[in-house]
């Protein structure tokens, strides 16, 4: 069987890029997050119009602003710009960077541990399909929009929180684990507390990043280190990005 690597390079990627997605794909199965995982290469080579040669590219670079068009890039490859610029010159306090035309987006806590253990806070959202409706009824209005938060600590563990809005994401739908109509927001008879967060998300990256899909990320350098602190005070309860 072919290696996941070989597989993106048959689809046309260069060894850069397969090497990258092949990277990502194989820490969500290690993770346990198959939806995300080398599952999704059977999507990729549905796609109609895929685009391996495309490459993403930083349109604006402020201080503490930057803005990114996917132009046609995996969403994948748009974030993997985005952090290896942000390590090569990191903030000197904060900056929020601004990613359009940028999908699919995978596993967004991969991205924000990347940042963490370069040694910088940081939240990502990104949007994705209208999949969730309102526990009310009606029309979706919102993709299940994670959002992962990443801070990094002084004994080489961070923390990274990596939420999606739905019950199941859609990964999980076509990996066969889930059933599409168990994408719906998540928490039972509080699910509308998951829906608002999941449209707010939608309206934040919409205002940024335009109709398109899109990623917003806010990343920073931390004046404080309250990681080893929650660890003491957690004892043996397993936290958020702990393997």
């Amino acid at each position: 069987m072919s290696s996941p690597v070989e597989r993106l390079r048959t689809l046309g990627f260069s060894e850069h890029d397969a090497a990258t997605l092949a990277d990502h794909f194989l820490d969500a199965d290690r993770r346990g997050k198959t939806g995300h995982g080398v599952a999704r290469i059977d999507w990729l080579e549905t796609l109609p119009d895929l685009r391996p040669d495309a490459r993403p590219e930083r349109v604006v670079a402020e201080p503490g602003f930057e803005r990114w068009d996917g132009a046609g890039a995996l969403g994948y490859l748009t974030l993997a710009a985005i952090c290896d610029a942000v390590l090569t010159e990191p903030p000197a306090g904060a900056r929020v960077v601004v990613a359009v035309r940028c999908f699919p987006t995978g596993s967004l806590g991969y991205w924000v541990r990347r940042l963490a253990e370069g040694g910088l806070a940081a939240v990502l959202t990104a949007t994705s399909p209208r999949r969730l409706a309102s526990p009310d009824g009606g029309p979706p209005l919102a993709g299940t929009n994670p959002i992962a938060i990443a801070v990094p600590s002084s004994d080489g563990s961070p923390i990274v929180a990596d939420v999606s809005m739905g019950r199941v994401t859609h990964g999980d739908v076509l990996a066969g684990l889930a059933q599409a109509d168990e994408l719906v927001p998540f928490g039972g008879d509080r699910a509308h507390k998951a829906f608002a967060l999941a449209v707010g998300l939608e309206a934040l990256v919409g205002a940024l990043a335009g109709e398109e899909h899109g990623a917003v990320l806010l990343v920073a350098r931390p004046e404080h280190d309250p990681v080893p602190g929650l660890r003491r005070l957690a004892g043996s309860v397993r936290l958020p990005g702990d393997r």
